[in-house]
């Protein structure tokens, strides 16, 4: 695939995210809190979970982008293991469960509305670091996992994977909203809650 071409999608596909999250800024707290059962996530929740991830990838992106010395290659190639990760990530009709890890679970933390913030400026990091990413090789800078550190992923598999991530649970707020509808939850937002 075409290094620039790869770049531009994703960088299109946050900026689609960063408009989601605009939108959910808007819903009220009993909204963004309401769960379908005790053991789901509310949509706080799910954008914690991110948050979480991208305390992690968004640092270890911008160090492994800033000391690179491989410069950037007009074609990208999946590597096998980032090509699998990043495809396990994207939603499909039949959701494929994942366990969370402990430390990225946030049920029942207590959440406001700064998670809706720290998630945005996260997505305006990632913005940031697509574009910078252009400087470096995307096959060889390679971004260690959360699962392990041994286990490495090239830079552009990497950002497919996050970004898929981030879809996967972003289409999980839709099915909150959805659920909260079905039972007859009404879906504010600040404009009605005034």
């Amino acid at each position: 695939m075409q290094t620039e071409k790869l770049i531009q999608s994703l960088l299109e596909q946050v900026r689609q995210i960063i408009n989601q999250a605009e939108t959910i800024k808007n819903y009220d707290l009993r909204t963004l809190t309401w769960r379908e059962s005790e053991t789901s996530w509310n949509m706080l929740e799910c954008l914690q979970h991110l948050n979480l991830y991208g305390d992690f990838y968004l640092p270890q992106i911008e160090n492994k982008i800033k000391s690179s010395p491989f410069k950037p290659t007009p074609e990208f190639k999946s590597g096998y293991l980032g090509n699998y990760f990043a495809k396990s990530m994207l939603p499909k009709a039949k959701l494929n469960k994942m366990k969370t890890f402990k430390d990225k679970n946030p049920l029942n933390e207590k959440l406001d509305k700064t998670v809706i913030d720290r998630f945005i400026s996260q997505q305006i990091k990632l913005l940031e670091l697509l574009n910078q990413s252009r400087n470096v090789s995307l096959g060889k800078v390679k971004i260690p996992t959360s699962i392990s550190n041994l286990i490495k992923l090239k830079l552009g598999d990497t950002f497919q994977f996050f970004i898929n991530h981030i879809i996967r649970h972003l289409q999980q707020v839709e099915r909150i909203k959805a659920a909260m509808r079905q039972e007859g939850t009404p879906v504010a937002d600040f404009q009605h809650a005034l």
